[in-house]
């Protein structure tokens, strides 16, 4: 597959996505381990749970986006590959555009809701606007439309071909097997 503009910023956002998972996931399982330290010590943090609660979200929004990126959500291949082509096309067409329209109005919905949330602060750390915990919402969302549209040239490529998910995912496994053979 060559390599062009495209394909670098899909590799970069990729990456992208993964560090700043990474960093979420580490994050959280830091302050989740502090937390219960803190509790058994007869202490806890006020802020853990509402702090706790909003990372959790954070790595599902950001996660959605990664998975929707490597096309790694839930799907029905087997049902999609039996329909005749024509079929195929239609029904996964029809799927895209619904995906995008809910994304499109989660993006709205969510940017509405950050207005809405103006000049409010959490509640155990004041110093923190509510608005920058529910910007994953909008950008959540945003991200996901992005990372949809630039997996849908291989996702179509596979359609047409009658390619699954699992069988591009081995063929992709043993390419990359083979590139690292001397």
């Amino acid at each position: 597959m060559p390599v062009t503009g495209l394909t670098r910023f899909r590799t970069v956002l990729e990456r992208t996505l993964e560090a700043w998972l990474v960093f979420l996931i580490v994050a959280m399982t830091t302050v989740v381990v502090l937390a219960a330290i803190w509790r058994k010590a007869g202490a806890s943090f006020v802020w853990y749970d509402e702090v706790g609660s909003i990372m959790l979200a954070w790595i599902t929004y950001y996660g959605a986006a990664l998975a929707a990126l490597k096309r790694g959500h839930i799907g029905f291949d087997g049902i999609l590959l039996a329909m005749p082509y024509r079929w195929r096309i239609g029904a996964a067409a029809i799927a895209e555009i619904v995906v995008f329209a809910f994304f499109i109005v989660l993006a709205w919905t969510g940017w509405q809701v950050l207005q809405v949330l103006q000049g409010m602060r959490l509640i155990s750390l004041p110093w923190v606007p509510i608005q920058i915990t529910q910007s994953v919402i909008p950008i959540g969302a945003i991200l996901f439309i992005i990372c949809e549209v630039l997996s849908l040239p291989e996702y179509w490529h596979r359609l047409r071909e009658k390619i699954s998910a699992d069988e591009a995912e081995i063929a992709e496994h043993l390419e990359a097997q083979e590139t690292l053979r001397p």
